[in-house]
């Protein structure tokens, strides 16, 4: 059997990587969000609390951005 969990893969510095961490520890967005803790930069979370997540790191002053497969000069 497969289990198939819709997430976003979440690229970050250590120092965001932690506040993450601790926001989901506290359940601060009302509920446990982060699916695999995957190295020192990298956080595969549910797709759903993508939006909350956003606004609280911005209400705390930092920026998250999420890949869009885009390649940037």
């Amino acid at each position: 059997m497969v289990n198939i969990t819709k997430g976003i893969l979440v690229q970050c510095d250590e120092a965001m990587k932690q506040l993450i961490l601790d926001l989901d520890e506290k359940q601060t967005l009302g509920q446990k969000f982060i699916i695999q803790d995957l190295d020192e930069r990298h956080l595969f979370i549910s797709a759903e609390i993508l939006e909350a997540l956003r606004g609280k790191i911005e209400d705390l002053g930092g920026e998250i951005s999420v890949p869009t497969g885009e390649k940037t000069n």
